[in-house]
């Protein structure tokens, strides 16, 4: 196994077209069958940069932008964004491509961080990046800071750390009640 590779390496893209099957109350593709289609390849793409079976750790933030109808074709592209020791972030963008216009709509980004594991469960250790490009070193840059971010708010918010004085005077403009013994 290579020590370290690039992006491009694991780089991974399906197409798929929208059925009726897929569709929520509204006529719409459900979200979830979106979701179940970005996890799929970001397993793909993990697998692929590690050689090894991936599992999901995390999904960093899922925003709809635009609906997906039936009948248009969805592509999903998937690529690593930044490498540990043994789990990586997959960058997965989501768009969706009317077939009789052409027209084509960003409807989703999101990040995925997945970890290579053994036969037996356990962590393996992954090849690194190697960042080749301005992109790379961003979106490598920003994983860094997205994982510093949550490590920090996880702390901030645990309950021997929070601190509820500090929040009412942010509550007091937010559509809550409070009513605290």
């Amino acid at each position: 196994m290579k020590k370290f590779k690039t992006s491009q390496e694991s780089n991974v893209a399906i197409t798929e077209l929208m059925l009726p099957s897929h569709s929520n109350f509204g006529g719409k593709v459900h979200g979830g069958h979106i979701l179940n289609l970005m996890d799929q390849i970001a397993f793909a793409c993990a697998s692929k940069h590690s050689q090894a079976y991936c599992v999901t750790a995390s999904v960093n933030r899922v925003d709809f932008l635009n609906p997906i109808e039936v009948g248009e074709l969805v592509t999903l592209k998937a690529s690593i964004n930044y490498t540990g020791r043994t789990s990586m972030v997959v960058g997965v963008r989501v768009e969706s491509e009317n077939i009789t216009t052409g027209k084509t709509k960003h409807c989703n980004s999101s990040y995925f961080t997945m970890v290579a594991k053994d036969t037996n469960g356990k962590n393996i250790v992954i090849p690194g990046l190697i960042l080749n490009n301005k992109q790379g070193i961003r979106r490598f840059a920003r994983s860094m800071e997205r994982k510093a971010s949550a490590s920090s708010r996880d702390n901030k918010y645990e309950s021997s750390n929070f601190k509820v004085d500090e929040y009412l005077e942010y509550l007091a403009k937010e559509n809550v009640q409070l009513d605290l013994d």
